[in-house]
């Protein structure tokens, strides 16, 4: 029996498998970029980086609520020239695609972003256009004139492709969607977390230093899913499926939902690296079972009615 491929071309770039962690889940240093390339993923994501240092918000920034993850990081980062001393680093002994994830305030500066780093031999960017905490970037990635413009912007300094992580948080999935496509995106990561809010009834105050956090985790995934189905029906770039992944199970559902590519984030933190090699083995015998050969074959099967 042929054993069935996991293989992924995703915009160009070539992957042994779909899956990648979750920007914001590990991925600021060189250390934790191979300790993910070595668990399994096809691909690494940075840590999302901005032109200038940042410190983020004041513990605490993450509470467990049911279903998942509140989180108010606040983006905390070192700064880009900072970073690509980390970055090269990790360059040298990743012997993985590296997306790196790269956020501002304005089109501008995601053009700046993506220009600095452009002459490092990364596999592409990931904009994060979607923060739910962080005033400023929330209103730009609820903005399809922003988006569009964003992306052209970073499009106009790099020829590597460009995927843009969009936000849940909007009255319509498809428009914001649809902005980053017809913007150039080579393809779109969906997406982000919810924003929410969790009260310490002791304190009678909220837990998150930043009040307002971004939930992710299983509760996030019904909802990516639906972003996930919603933009196959729509654009005509690939898709990276993000939001509540665990399990094998809920990797397919998001491959049938139209995701050609997989990012774990909140899994890492409850189930550790090993989720990653779990995952892989549990979608070989999904694939074997169904007769497919590849994973392509998978991809929007949910749409065929």
């Amino acid at each position: 029996m042929v054993k069935p491929s996991l293989k992924v071309n995703l915009a160009g770039i070539s992957m042994e498998n779909p899956l990648m962690n979750a920007s914001g889940i590990l991925g600021l240093t060189a250390f934790s970029l191979v300790r993910l390339a070595e668990a399994g993923c096809g691909a690494v994501v940075t840590k999302s980086v901005g032109l200038k240092p940042r410190e983020g918000n004041p513990n605490p920034v993450v509470v467990e609520v049911a279903g998942g993850l509140l989180n108010s990081m606040g983006l905390p980062n070192p700064g880009v020239e900072a970073f690509k001393t980390e970055l090269k680093k990790a360059l040298k002994r990743v012997r993985k695609p590296v997306l790196a994830s790269i956020f501002g305030f304005k089109p501008e500066e995601y053009g700046e972003l993506a220009r600095r780093l452009d002459r490092l031999p990364l596999a592409g960017f990931e904009l994060n256009l979607s923060c739910p905490h962080v005033e400023g970037l929330r209103e730009l990635g609820s903005n399809p004139k922003l988006i569009r413009e964003t992306v052209r912007r970073v499009k106009a300094a790099t020829s590597k492709p460009v995927f843009a992580k969009l936000t849940p948080n909007v009255s319509s999935f498809v428009e914001v969607a649809e902005a980053a496509w017809k913007g150039g995106a080579d393809g779109l990561t969906a997406v982000n977390t919810l924003r929410g809010l969790a009260i310490d009834v002791e304190a009678g105050k909220p837990f998150l230093s930043g009040v307002y956090g971004g939930l992710s985790g299983p509760a996030l995934k019904p909802v990516a899913l639906r972003c996930v189905y919603e933009a196959f029906e729509t654009v005509k770039i690939p898709i990276i499926g993000c939001g509540g992944i665990f399990s094998w199970r809920d990797a397919v559902e998001f491959l049938l939902a139209g995701a050609s590519a997989l990012q774990v984030g909140t899994a890492i933190a409850y189930r550790g690296l090993q989720v990653f090699r779990e995952i892989l083995e549990g979608l070989k015998g999904y694939l074997a079972s169904k007769g497919f050969r590849s994973l392509r074959e998978l991809v929007g099967q949910a749409h065929r009615r």
